[in-house]
Protein backbone atom coordinates (compact mmCIF):
# COMPACT_ATOMS: atom_id res chain seq x y z
CA UNK A 1 0.00 0.00 0.00
CA UNK A 2 0.98 3.61 -0.28
CA UNK A 3 2.06 6.17 2.77
CA UNK A 4 -1.21 8.27 1.80
CA UNK A 5 -3.77 4.84 1.50
CA UNK A 6 -1.91 3.89 4.65
CA UNK A 7 -2.73 7.46 6.44
CA UNK A 8 -6.27 7.40 5.48
CA UNK A 9 -6.98 3.83 6.92
CA UNK A 10 -5.09 4.41 10.13
CA UNK A 11 -6.85 7.96 10.54
CA UNK A 12 -9.93 5.36 9.83
CA UNK A 13 -9.16 3.44 12.33
CA UNK A 14 -8.82 6.31 15.04
CA UNK A 15 -12.74 6.06 15.44
CA UNK A 16 -13.17 2.57 16.36
CA UNK A 17 -14.94 2.49 19.32
CA UNK A 18 -13.41 -1.27 20.34
CA UNK A 19 -9.97 -2.47 20.02
CA UNK A 20 -9.61 -5.35 17.62
CA UNK A 21 -8.76 -8.63 18.60
CA UNK A 22 -5.20 -8.50 19.80
CA UNK A 23 -4.31 -12.67 19.92
CA UNK A 24 -3.71 -15.02 16.99
CA UNK A 25 -6.48 -17.31 17.78
CA UNK A 26 -9.08 -13.98 18.50
CA UNK A 27 -7.79 -12.96 15.21
CA UNK A 28 -8.55 -16.12 13.87
CA UNK A 29 -11.90 -16.89 15.07
CA UNK A 30 -12.56 -13.18 14.13
CA UNK A 31 -11.79 -13.77 10.31
CA UNK A 32 -13.78 -17.34 10.10
CA UNK A 33 -16.52 -15.49 11.34
CA UNK A 34 -16.34 -12.84 8.83
CA UNK A 35 -15.57 -15.11 5.97
CA UNK A 36 -18.37 -17.81 6.61
CA UNK A 37 -15.17 -20.60 7.14
CA UNK A 38 -11.68 -21.76 7.78
CA UNK A 39 -11.35 -22.54 3.67
CA UNK A 40 -11.48 -18.98 2.90
CA UNK A 41 -9.67 -17.69 5.57
CA UNK A 42 -6.85 -20.55 4.59
CA UNK A 43 -6.89 -19.28 1.07
CA UNK A 44 -7.17 -15.30 2.02
CA UNK A 45 -4.01 -16.28 4.45
CA UNK A 46 -2.20 -18.43 2.21
CA UNK A 47 -1.83 -21.24 4.86
CA UNK A 48 -3.81 -24.87 4.99
CA UNK A 49 -6.85 -25.35 6.46
CA UNK A 50 -5.61 -27.22 9.20
CA UNK A 51 -3.34 -24.42 10.35
CA UNK A 52 -6.53 -22.21 10.62
CA UNK A 53 -8.24 -25.23 12.54
CA UNK A 54 -5.77 -25.36 14.57
CA UNK A 55 -5.45 -21.72 15.71
CA UNK A 56 -8.85 -21.60 16.17
CA UNK A 57 -8.66 -23.76 18.65
CA UNK A 58 -6.46 -22.25 20.16
CA UNK A 59 -3.25 -24.96 19.62
CA UNK A 60 -1.27 -22.47 17.80
CA UNK A 61 -0.83 -19.59 19.70
CA UNK A 62 2.16 -17.46 17.82
CA UNK A 63 2.39 -16.89 14.18
CA UNK A 64 5.30 -16.13 12.06
CA UNK A 65 5.75 -12.63 11.77
CA UNK A 66 4.58 -12.25 8.54
CA UNK A 67 1.84 -14.53 8.53
CA UNK A 68 1.40 -12.24 12.20
CA UNK A 69 1.28 -9.04 9.51
CA UNK A 70 -0.80 -10.40 6.98
CA UNK A 71 -3.41 -11.59 9.94
CA UNK A 72 -3.80 -8.19 11.32
CA UNK A 73 -4.06 -6.67 8.44
CA UNK A 74 -7.11 -8.73 7.05
CA UNK A 75 -8.96 -8.10 10.46
CA UNK A 76 -8.15 -4.22 10.57
CA UNK A 77 -9.32 -3.92 7.06
CA UNK A 78 -12.51 -5.96 8.27
CA UNK A 79 -13.43 -4.31 11.36
CA UNK A 80 -16.01 -2.17 12.22
CA UNK A 81 -16.86 -1.63 8.65
CA UNK A 82 -20.39 0.26 9.79
CA UNK A 83 -18.65 2.70 12.25
CA UNK A 84 -15.95 3.27 9.18
CA UNK A 85 -18.34 4.35 6.47
CA UNK A 86 -19.94 6.50 9.39
CA UNK A 87 -16.34 8.68 9.91
CA UNK A 88 -15.54 8.61 6.48
CA UNK A 89 -18.84 10.04 5.46
CA UNK A 90 -19.04 12.68 8.43
CA UNK A 91 -15.36 13.79 7.31
CA UNK A 92 -16.30 14.18 3.80
CA UNK A 93 -19.50 16.14 4.11
CA UNK A 94 -19.30 18.33 7.97
CA UNK A 95 -15.66 17.94 9.57
CA UNK A 96 -13.01 17.71 6.84
CA UNK A 97 -10.13 15.82 7.57
CA UNK A 98 -6.30 17.32 8.97
CA UNK A 99 -3.03 16.83 7.17
CA UNK A 100 0.16 16.52 9.16
CA UNK A 101 2.95 16.66 6.86
CA UNK A 102 6.95 16.76 6.78
CA UNK A 103 7.42 17.37 3.17
CA UNK A 104 9.62 19.16 0.42
CA UNK A 105 6.65 21.83 -1.05
CA UNK A 106 7.36 24.02 -3.93
CA UNK A 107 5.32 25.83 -6.38
CA UNK A 108 4.53 26.52 -10.16
CA UNK A 109 4.11 30.62 -10.30
CA UNK A 110 4.76 33.80 -12.64
CA UNK A 111 8.41 34.92 -12.79
CA UNK A 112 9.42 37.15 -9.88
CA UNK A 113 7.99 34.75 -7.13
CA UNK A 114 10.21 32.69 -4.55
CA UNK A 115 9.02 29.14 -5.77
CA UNK A 116 11.97 27.21 -4.93
CA UNK A 117 11.14 24.12 -2.97
CA UNK A 118 11.97 23.97 0.24
CA UNK A 119 11.20 21.42 3.25
CA UNK A 120 8.20 22.49 5.23
CA UNK A 121 5.80 21.19 8.35
CA UNK A 122 2.05 22.20 7.76
CA UNK A 123 -0.52 20.71 9.92
CA UNK A 124 -3.84 22.00 7.99
CA UNK A 125 -7.32 21.48 7.99
CA UNK A 126 -8.86 20.48 4.90
CA UNK A 127 -11.93 21.20 3.95
CA UNK A 128 -14.89 18.57 3.73
CA UNK A 129 -14.68 18.23 -0.18
CA UNK A 130 -11.15 17.12 -0.33
CA UNK A 131 -11.53 14.46 2.34
CA UNK A 132 -14.31 13.31 0.03
CA UNK A 133 -11.77 13.46 -3.07
CA UNK A 134 -9.52 11.30 -1.22
CA UNK A 135 -11.46 8.70 0.09
CA UNK A 136 -13.15 8.51 -3.08
CA UNK A 137 -9.65 8.25 -5.02
CA UNK A 138 -8.55 5.51 -2.04
CA UNK A 139 -11.72 3.36 -2.79
CA UNK A 140 -11.65 3.31 -6.29
CA UNK A 141 -7.96 2.01 -6.41
CA UNK A 142 -6.25 4.92 -7.34
CA UNK A 143 -2.12 4.95 -6.99
CA UNK A 144 -0.61 6.80 -5.03
CA UNK A 145 0.08 9.48 -7.77
CA UNK A 146 -3.99 10.57 -7.29
CA UNK A 147 -3.50 10.76 -3.70
CA UNK A 148 -0.73 12.95 -3.66
CA UNK A 149 -1.82 15.03 -6.40
CA UNK A 150 -5.27 15.80 -4.21
CA UNK A 151 -3.44 16.24 -1.55
CA UNK A 152 -1.27 19.13 -3.48
CA UNK A 153 -4.40 20.68 -4.53
CA UNK A 154 -5.93 21.07 -1.29
CA UNK A 155 -2.54 22.68 -0.05
CA UNK A 156 -2.96 24.85 -2.42
CA UNK A 157 -5.96 26.14 -1.88
CA UNK A 158 -5.83 25.76 1.74
CA UNK A 159 -2.63 26.95 2.40
CA UNK A 160 -0.78 28.48 -0.13
CA UNK A 161 -3.53 30.48 -1.50
CA UNK A 162 -5.41 30.71 1.86
CA UNK A 163 -8.76 30.39 0.10
CA UNK A 164 -8.34 32.83 -2.71
CA UNK A 165 -7.01 35.60 -0.22
CA UNK A 166 -3.29 35.79 -1.93
CA UNK A 167 -1.20 34.29 -4.64
CA UNK A 168 -4.03 33.86 -7.33
CA UNK A 169 -1.35 33.59 -9.41
CA UNK A 170 -0.29 30.19 -8.62
CA UNK A 171 -0.40 27.57 -10.82
CA UNK A 172 0.74 24.14 -9.46
CA UNK A 173 2.30 23.07 -6.16
CA UNK A 174 4.89 20.15 -5.97
CA UNK A 175 4.77 18.26 -3.32
CA UNK A 176 7.67 15.74 -3.19
CA UNK A 177 10.37 13.90 -0.39
CA UNK A 178 7.68 13.12 2.43
CA UNK A 179 9.71 12.19 5.16
CA UNK A 180 6.07 12.72 7.85
CA UNK A 181 2.85 12.19 6.55
CA UNK A 182 -0.53 12.14 9.23
CA UNK A 183 -4.00 11.85 8.53
CA UNK A 184 -6.45 12.56 11.23
CA UNK A 185 -10.49 13.06 11.46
Amino acid sequence: MSMFADGLDAAVQKAFTRPAPKTAPAQMRYLVRQLKGTKAVAQLLRVSQRTVERYVKGQIRKPRPDLAARLEGEVKKRWQPQIRARARAKAATTDGIVIDTRARMGYTAPIGSTDQDRVRHLTVALPPQYAARLFEAQESGSGEQRLREIAAEALKEVYFQDGGRRAGSLEEVRFTDIEHLEFDL
